[in-house]
């Protein structure tokens, strides 16, 4: 057997068969044309489908093509497989022979064997060949078996297999039929060769050609008049075969690749070793994204471009995970384009084009990973905490949706660490998205990140941490989900600028306004966001002018409520220590908001605050604002930070460099030390110089937001004198209202409730004495029922206490009798039945009495047997209800 380039074996297959009178057909595009069945031709058939079918004619009967693959979605999908396998691909060729109607199996069985042991010179005795076993609704296909017997295969190896191995369907209808595939042991020990190891996962058996022998019609299974013959040699496997390798990626297809990774790198063989899947899925990736870029297909977020954007990013991840800080794809795509240009010219003619798309690509999602690669390991550690084993579906709905990361990339990351994630849930919330996107695709605000990605911008330059007005240029600009070069009055526009002192969003501090000045016009910024990890964007919208990409603008704060941000930032981080100091290291940051107007802060206790406990919060707060103690920043090393006691958000993580803002805890003559030590957090926010800049802290609510949370609302300086004016101003209108003066509102509150409480009390006697009168006079209205005292009558009660404060009067005064009272109360009927303590040892029974009684109006009632009391819906039929007392009497008291 002798050793053949990829090429060389591309040029043997092709040559083979054009000399059997075969036409050589070009690849078609990975592309698939007028087939919704399919995103990328999957196998070298695709562009002969509607031939098979009869519904195209071509001029020709016989065809032979090398043919760009791509398997990555529906069944035929090795994407999970590529890197960890051996000889798994996204991309790969297909070698392929096909007769539409023209020779059929012995022909095809006979050229088989030819270029196999003539051309290729493969060993017979490593040879073994498969047909189909049959089974009861078709034959077996001897036919095929006695024909490579006849050719010299040895019997022995000549394999019978069921549908799985050796049946052929294009889908539910069309052509189908049996096959014949071909597998070379590549073992070092031909004496260890078994028919076990065919189609097995034995690593010594390779499969290098299948056979399609298209005879039958799938919806009908009766013989095709004309049948065909589709065949399939994988280039990739068969130059391992030829090459004397074990894994594809040993073959020159990828050496070439694989080495220019390392030298990218700058590694070597042993680092290339011990990380070879991540180097053989940067190698297979390469060459997907070249081709598919190649056939015009570009990074989206749908379709095609999505799975391009996937094996993308796929590949920027597996780079990241060998070392590569900065964009590398396009050097080792480069590497692939000078190896297969001259067999696929599209790939040299679009040289520029596939190298720029993969390079922007890469960048966007770079700027992106890092925070991905963040979150992911803080939901995996909650997870774990949590001592769960599945990644919920939202959270993996979040990273792609806010950090790019396709579902299968997050599954890949997950699996590397032993966990699952919830594919329905993700499938849940990528559904509620795409109906929130519909509902606002007006504003096109959803695809915004993607559109800057898509613009490719460097990095804003923030400079308000020392400045809050500069000279800055417009480098991209946005209105309406379109990229926009200039915009004129009354237009909304997001702006980026390429330095910029306007705080973006993050943190829980809000992003800042201002105003863009330029030479045309002027920009009122209403908001300032990060939508890409580096991109401060500008929301606001022209007030006056045009403005355009490319002006120079001065960019210039709101300062006024710049400075109101930054009190409740400082005093936010001063809370927390605070917090720490009074309650415990425990009370945690669990979450924040820092607006100009105030404060809140969310912490772990499982308790409310005790108002001493928050009191002392408030009063060692604005201590420390009195000290005027100083407030400074550094960039330093994260475990130095740490080392120093620096506080760091939970769930959050950081770089090995990190900011951190101390607060000096100070201390005065008169009012001591305020807090335990220094306030140390890693914090990316903006802050006032020197504690005194706050003026006043006022904390205006605390409460639950959940299980062991709780939060803290506050104000400081203007906020903080506002809230106390208010205040002030809401006492001296109570004062005049009463007539005395603030001073004096106490004790003269006390006076009034004093006062209200005995006109109450009076109130109360004289609704008292009213009723026992009017009660004195329904005495006279007694009547005998079978020998027992009734009164039964409707009076007039505010209350059931009072309805019950009657009939117990009436009971004491009549000593002996039964009483059932109706009231009307909040519009609703009441009843109230009593049966004096003689009347209960014979057997009567108050609970039994009101029950018929409840009917009536509409309700239910209960108690005990001296008193009971029921309601209703019907108020009309409250006196039948009392005048039924009578009746309802005489059943219970004829058995006494």
């Amino acid at each position: 057997m002798q050793k053949l380039t990829a090429a060389q074996i591309r040029e043997t297959f092709l040559s083979f068969f054009i000399r059997h009178g075969h036409t050589h057909v070009p690849s078609s595009s990975l592309v698939v044309a007028d087939d919704p069945t399919l995103l990328f031709a999957n196998s070298g058939m695709v562009q002969f489908k509607d031939v098979f079918l009869g519904r195209e004619q071509r001029p020709y009967s016989r065809a032979v093509t090398a043919q760009k693959c791509l398997r990555v979605s529906g069944k035929h999908n090795d994407l999970e497989e590529v890197g960890p396998s051996p000889r798994h691909h996204t991309f790969f060729e297909m070698l392929g022979n096909f007769s539409f109607g023209d020779y059929f199996k012995a022909e095809a069985i006979a050229l088989a064997w030819k270029l196999l042991t003539e051309e290729f010179k493969l060993p017979v005795e490593r040879l073994w060949f498969t047909v189909f076993a049959g089974d009861n609704e078709v034959p077996p296909d001897d036919e095929a078996a006695a024909l490579w017997i006849a050719q010299g295969a040895d019997p022995s190896r000549v394999l019978r297999f069921g549908r799985k191995d050796n049946f052929w369907v294009m889908g539910d209808t069309g052509p189908c039929g049996p096959c014949s595939e071909i597998t070379m042991y590549i073992g070092d020990d031909l004496s260890q060769m078994r028919a076990e190891g065919v189609n097995s996962d034995d690593p010594n058996y390779v499969e290098i050609w299948n056979n399609v022998f298209m005879q039958y019609d799938r919806a009908t299974m009766q013989p095709l008049p004309r049948p065909s013959v589709d065949t399939g040699m994988g280039l990739e496997r068969m130059a391992m075969v030829m090459q004397g390798v074990h894994s594809t990626y040993e073959t020159d297809l990828f050496v070439a690749i694989i080495n220019q990774i390392i030298k990218t790198r700058g590694s070597d063989e042993e680092h290339y070793h011990a990380h070879r899947s991540a180097y053989r899925a940067i190698a297979d990736h390469a060459r997907a994204i070249a081709f598919l870029i190649a056939d015009g297909v570009l990074p989206g977020n749908l379709g095609r471009s999505y799975v391009l954007r996937r094996i993308l990013r796929r590949a920027a991840y597996q780079g990241r995970t060998i070392g590569f800080e900065r964009p590398f794809l396009a050097d080792v795509i480069t590497s692939v384009i000078e190896q297969m240009g001259d067999a696929y010219p599209e790939l040299v003619k679009r040289r520029e084009l596939i190298l720029s798309a993969a390079d922007q690509e890469e960048r966007q999602f770079l700027r992106t990973l890092s925070g991905g690669l963040t979150r992911l390991q803080g939901v995996i550690e909650q997870v774990r905490a949590r001592g769960e084993q599945v990644i919920p579906g939202n959270d993996a709905f979040v990273l792609k949706d806010t950090y790019g990361f396709p579902l299968d990339l997050t599954q890949k990351i997950a699996a590397e660490q032993g966990l699952t994630v919830d594919e329905a849930g993700y499938e849940a919330a990528m559904a509620e998205q795409r109906a929130r996107s519909r509902a606002a695709a007006a504003s096109k605000r959803g695809g915004e990140a993607d559109l800057w990605a898509d613009l490719d911008l460097p990095a804003s330059h923030f400079t308000g941490y020392e400045r809050l007005s500069n000279r800055a240029t417009v480098i991209g600009m946005l209105g309406d989900g379109e990229a926009l070069t200039d915009a004129d009055t009354g237009r909304s526009v997001q702006i980026v600028l390429d330095t910029t002192p306007f705080y973006a969003e993050s943190g829980g501090q809000i992003g800042d306004t201002g105003l863009l000045v330029g030479p045309e016009g002027s920009v009122q910024i209403e908001d300032t966001r990060r939508p890409l990890p580096g991109l401060i964007v500008h929301y606001g919208r022209v007030v006056n002018g045009r403005i355009s990409v490319g002006d120079q603008v001065q960019a210039t704060v709101d300062v006024v409520r710049r400075a109101d941000i930054q009190r409740n930032h400082t005093a936010t981080h001063m809370l927390q220590r605070a917090l720490r100091d009074v309650l415990g290291e425990h009370a945690a940051q669990a979450g924040s908001l820092v607006a100009p107007d105030r404060l809140r802060f969310d912490f772990t206790h499982t308790k409310a605050v005790d108002p001493e406990e928050l009191r002392e919060v408030e009063q060692r707060l604005n201590k420390w604002v009195r000290a005027d103690t100083t407030v400074h920043w550094e960039m330093t090393g994260y475990q130095d930070a740490m080392a120093r006691g620096a506080i760091a958000l939970f769930g959050e993580k950081y770089g090995d460099t990190v900011r951190l803002v101390t607060i000096e805890r100070g201390q005065t003559l008169t009012e001591g030390e305020f807090a335990s030590r220094d306030s140390l957090e890693l914090c990316g926010g903006t802050h006032v110089n020197h504690t005194g800049e706050i003026g006043f802290v006022r904390i205006v609510s605390e409460g639950s937001i959940g299980s062991g949370i709780r939060r803290i609302e506050a104000l400081t300086g203007r906020g903080a004198e506002g809230w106390v004016e208010q205040q002030a101003q809401t006492l001296r209108e109570l004062a005049a209202r009463i007539n005395a003066q603030p001073a004096q509102l106490l004790e003269r509150i006390d006076a009034l409730l004093a006062e209200h409480r005995q006109r109450k009390q009076e109130l109360e006697a004289l609704r008292s004495k009213l009723a026992r009168e009017q009660l004195d006079l329904l005495l006279g209205r007694v009547q005998h029922v079978a020998g027992v005292p009734l009164l039964a009558a409707e009076v007039e009660a505010d209350s059931v206490d009072r309805l019950r404060e009657m009939g117990e009067y009436l009971r004491d005064k009549l000593g002996n009798a039964v009483i059932v009272l109706g009231a009307q109360i909040n519009g609703k009927p009441q009843l109230l039945t009593t049966v004096t303590p003689d009347l209960v040892r014979r057997g009567l029974n108050a609970v039994q009495l009101v029950k018929p009684l409840a009917a009536l109006v509409g309700g239910g009632g209960g108690g005990r047997p001296e008193i009971a009391q029921a309601g209703g819906r019907h108020p009309d039929k409250l006196a039948a209800a009392i005048g039924a007392a009578v009746e309802v009497l005489a059943g219970q008291a004829g058995y006494l």
